[in-house]
């Protein structure tokens, strides 16, 4: 295959199972930051701030987790409420341990739907344009 060039799917679902597994193999809790400004996810939108949410996604946490190439979905309650959480794995913008802040984020990579195009000129976005750079401070944090 010298001339030709391979399309290769999004790695990103192989990675969050991969660091997902990891995590948990040292004994650590695994949180996820979801760009809730992203068409199709559905999470708690009252616990989303600057849309973002972090989620735990360890085993004591949610019930049914299921982290497929497209989508990672689960149910978990949120102030005694169950609710079924879809996300579409375009829109998780980080997988972390809670204990220590070793995981991955995740940027663009080809062949993958950029998180903030979705079609449409929603603000509810991250309001970043590619190739440009973010300005003031990050918004990930450790959660202790």
């Amino acid at each position: 295959m010298p001339d030709s060039k391979v399309t290769m799917t999004s790695s990103r679902p192989y990675l969050v199972r991969a660091f997902n597994e990891w995590i948990l193999d040292n004994d650590c809790t695994p949180y996820i930051v979801v760009d809730a400004g992203v068409q199709g996810v559905q999470v708690p939108t009252e616990h989303v701030a600057n849309g973002q949410i972090v989620l735990n996604i360890s085993p004591g946490a949610v019930r049914g987790l299921v982290i497929g190439n497209g989508a990672l979905e689960f149910s978990a309650r949120f102030g005694g409420v169950p609710m079924q959480v879809f996300i579409p794995l375009q829109a998780v913008m980080a997988v972390y341990a809670k204990e220590n802040g070793e995981g991955m984020v995740f940027g663009s990579e080809p062949g993958s739907p950029d998180p903030d195009d979705d079609g449409t000129s929603d603000s509810a976005g991250s309001g970043q344009q590619s190739g440009e750079r973010p300005s003031g401070r990050p918004t990930l944090k450790v959660v202790k």
